[in-house]
């Protein structure tokens, strides 16, 4: 029997809280390296993307072998999440105890405990973790070609104030324009329509 394969992923303390409200079903993250039109023998210019053996792959040739590719896996596959992370309740005789920048917005957890400062969520181990995902479908995309379903799948929410065709504007507006801000606050550039990997998953834990 194959053992499940997991991998860590990083997520925004928002975008945990949506995953664990169940608004966030998929991500969307960059091809890396970005696929490039190259010049193949005997049939001309071809996009290709760059596979793990060190060669390429035709596109749409070989879509299958470049979605097997996915640095983040394939459906069956975990995903344990890295986010921002914290110490609380740490006294001179005693460690203190992991905090999630998802459960807490301030200083203090719930038993008014102070918390030291944020970490990086690049830093968390595995045994902190607390939400694992398992993948259920793997495609690539370009960034552009997202629906407006597709966004709410993203974990975004139109305010309810827009969502009317009798105002303007209107969530037909919100979706995109919301879509486009959180991806380049994230580093990402909207208008260079990179290709994405999309990821869908399922929560398993907690």
């Amino acid at each position: 029997m194959t053992a499940t394969k997991e991998r860590p992923i990083l997520f925004s303390a928002p975008m945990v809280r949506a995953i664990l409200d169940g608004r966030k079903t998929v991500t969307r993250r960059p091809v890396k390296p970005q696929p490039e039109v190259r010049m193949v023998d005997m049939i001309g210019p071809m996009l290709t993307f760059e596979n793990k053996r060190g060669g390429h792959w035709l596109y749409p040739n070989a879509k299958q072998q470049i979605i097997e590719d996915c640095p983040y896996g394939q459906p069956g596959d975990r995903l344990w999440v890295q986010e921002a992370w914290a110490i609380a309740g740490g006294m001179p005789h005693d460690p203190g105890y992991v905090v999630l920048r998802s459960e807490f917005d301030g200083d203090y957890d719930d038993c008014g405990n102070p918390v030291d400062r944020w970490r990086t969520a690049e830093t968390m181990d595995r045994d902190d973790c607390r939400v694992e995902l398992e993948i259920t479908s793997v495609r690539f995309e370009r960034l552009q070609d997202i629906s407006r379903a597709d966004i709410r799948a993203e974990g975004l929410q139109c305010p309810p104030e827009l969502a009317s065709d009798d105002v303007s504007p209107n969530y037909r507006d919100w979706y995109p324009a919301a879509w486009k801000e959180l991806w380049n606050s994230t580093g990402g550039d909207w208008d260079a329509n990179p290709w994405v990997w999309v990821v869908e998953f399922k929560l398993v834990q907690p």
